[in-house]
């Protein structure tokens, strides 16, 4: 796995995307679980193709500051680089961005995986 690929996602804010839809507030902007989650698939398509037949990527750490809160309606970009690699381990800086700017950034951290032996240990 190369470092540096990019892998990007964008997102137009609805109200299934507000905290206060998805019960981690009461307030209707772009709630922190749906920022993780765009983090997480931007890391996801930047390793696209580039894993091996018969293995997957799987979520391992994240680490992400929310800067800023984002309205219904308006639009947020997730963006996901691969800093580095460490032996099974990808690990990816992430940032969230509108028109004003950042919104937020952390890391992510995905773990290469044997897709079947992953799942014979799932509970």
């Amino acid at each position: 796995m190369n470092t540096g690929v990019t892998g990007a996602v964008e997102l137009s804010v609805k109200e299934e995307d507000t905290a206060l839809h998805l019960g981690t507030g009461d307030v209707r902007v772009l709630s922190t679980p749906r920022i993780v989650e765009l983090c997480e698939q931007a890391t996801v398509r930047a390793i696209e193709g580039g894993v091996e037949e018969g293995r997957t990527s799987v979520g391992f750490r994240v680490e992400v500051t929310h800067l800023a809160p984002i309205a219904v309606g308006s639009s947020v970009l997730a963006v996901a680089t691969l800093e580095r690699t460490d032996g099974k381990r990808l690990v990816f800086n992430v940032s969230v961005s509108d028109r004003c700017g950042l919104v937020a950034a952390g890391k992510v951290t995905r773990v290469l995986v044997e897709r079947a032996a992953f799942l014979e240990k799932a509970r």
